[in-house]
């Protein structure tokens, strides 16, 4: 049931994106907030987002990466364009929906095309747009998790916008972060999507954090170990009322959250 019920939302949402697209419409993003919430439910996911409110104007939005729930997770919590690596544009459904919501596909294995990927997300924050970004480079487990790789903080400085940091945690009752929704190593989508619609009790949460505004010294190595702070050490529990050293040059917009 669950699974039918993600499959007829997720076929809906092409669909309507492909119209959209076709009659240069562009949607608003309240409605696709809720779509995004709602594909997270019919998987049977339980939803909680809270903490600070992302601004309006350009923005970077970076999170760990644990599961393919993470990217409609960040997109309820404000619509943003996707930096995702190349292989997911032949994903079928997910792929399709990836490429008409605007995603930004780099090719990892092309170290010289950085360069313009950096300059193309940079161009998109000037324009006001929100990028998302998840620095690890590969989902993890949930309970590890790898250091966040600066390039992408690179664009956020040459445009001059925030960082606004996300915690992501999925749980179930009673115990430690969930391993459940990870999408690592062999694992298939297919597999990864029946797994999660057949736990019972998961829950996902997302914590919006304080925006890291750069300051006139800050690097983007700097900007990324903040960011990596900020959005926890994995299996951490998600905090509230704490405040996190943001690093030398990186001033805070209000610096609990």
């Amino acid at each position: 049931m669950r699974l039918t019920a993600l499959l007829v939302l997720l076929a809906a949402g092409v669909t309507v994106r492909l119209v959209t697209a076709s009659l240069g419409i562009r949607l608003p993003p309240g409605p696709v907030r809720r779509w995004c919430r709602w594909v997270v439910r019919a998987a049977g996911v339980r939803v909680r987002i809270g903490g600070e409110a992302v601004p309006a104007a350009g923005v970077l939005i970076v999170a760990r990466h644990v599961s393919w729930l993470d990217v409609p997770l960040l997109a309820a919590v404000r619509p943003a364009r996707m930096l995702a690596k190349s292989e997911i544009r032949s994903w079928p459904v997910a792929g399709r929906l990836a490429a008409r919501g605007g995603a930004l596909f780099i090719d990892r294995d092309r170290i010289r095309a950085l360069p313009g990927t950096v300059a193309r997300v940079a161009g998109h924050l000037r324009s006001g747009h929100a990028v998302a970004v998840f620095p690890e480079g590969s989902t993890w487990c949930g309970r590890a998790g790898g250091p966040f790789r600066p390039a992408a903080f690179q664009a956020a400085l040459d445009a001059d916008v925030p960082v606004v940091p996300v915690r992501l945690r999925y749980r179930v009752p009673g115990g430690p972060p969930a391993t459940i929704p990870a999408f690592v190593g062999d694992d298939t989508l297919a597999r990864s999507v029946w797994r999660v619609v057949r736990a019972r009790g998961l829950s996902a949460e997302a914590e919006v954090r304080a925006p890291l505004v750069p300051g006139p010294r800050t690097d983007r190595r700097t900007l990324a170990r903040a960011a990596e702070t900020e959005t926890g050490a994995p299996g951490d529990a998600v905090l509230a009322g704490t405040a996190v050293p943001a690093g030398d040059g990186v001033p805070r917009g209000g610096v609990t959250a």
